[in-house]
């Protein structure tokens, strides 16, 4: 709590809780921690300018030593969300669907975590097809999810079920019709970094074996810039994109 004093204690700070975070059902995230809503800050939206932001917590899947109810709870409260920011009068005014979670539905790490070597239970639910995000996030239409605890930075291509959805061959990050993931885990990292598998999954697009942090720009209603930030490399910028987006929506929008 001290090392972040100096940025939380003066910049908005959105949190989201990680496996570092499961001690005591998650007892001392949820005091320290006050995020918007009523859900001891582990799930939670707000909006900035054109977007809405979802934070939730992927660990609900992983410690069912404390039960499934959490995990009911969560899928129930995004999907009543997501529903929410998919009215028209909602969605015209912020077209931009972001969301934020620890643990990412798909990695190319060498480090034998459930995204590489096993199936996402993130991305698949509780057996049997029970609470699986990749489905609903699909269906709603998010634009871009955002991930960490992989100890590197990974750029996958639009992306829904294993198969890429470039918007084109030549732009792939203009009109795509799956949503972008993004894992950018090394931030703060003190243990090490998680190196890769030597060939990468065909829906991988970049790769890096840094420390370093995301910064990404909410430009308008259409454009989104995203830039990754090498640490090992004094601030140099080794991965950008923009996200252009005409088409907002689930399926639907794009038939």
């Amino acid at each position: 709590m001290r090392k972040i004093e100096a940025v939380a204690a003066f910049v908005p700070y959105m949190t989201c809780p990680g496996n570092h975070e499961e001690k005591y059902n998650f007892s001392n995230y949820r005091s320290r921690f006050s995020m918007p809503g009523d859900t001891e800050s582990l799930w939670y939206s707000w909006d900035v300018g054109p977007a809405h932001l979802i934070s939730f917590s992927t660990e609900v899947y992983f410690f069912l030593g404390y039960g499934e109810e959490l995990v009911a709870k969560q899928f129930q409260w995004l999907e009543r969300d997501l529903q929410e920011a998919n009215r028209p009068t909602r969605r015209g005014e912020r077209p931009w669907i972001i969301t934020m979670g620890h643990r990412p539905m798909y990695c190319s790490n060498n480090d034998k975590d459930d995204c590489t070597q096993h199936e996402s239970i993130v991305r698949k639910g509780l057996k049997p097809n029970r609470y699986g995000l990749e489905d609903l996030f699909y269906k709603y239409g998010v634009d871009l999810t955002l991930w960490a605890h992989e100890h590197s930075y990974e750029r996958l291509w639009p992306l829904y079920d294993y198969k890429v959805y470039n918007g084109s061959t030549a732009a792939p990050y203009t009109n795509p019709s799956a949503p972008v993931h993004i894992i950018t885990g090394s931030a703060g990292c003190k243990e090490r970094l998680d190196p890769f598998i030597p060939d990468p999954r065909e829906w991988s697009a970049l790769r890096v074996e840094d420390y370093g942090y995301a910064r990404m720009q909410i430009v308008n209603m259409t454009h989104l810039w995203l830039e990754q930030v090498s640490d090992d490399q004094d601030g140099k910028v080794v991965d950008k994109i923009w996200l252009i987006k005409d088409r907002h929506g689930g399926p639907r929008a794009w038939q």
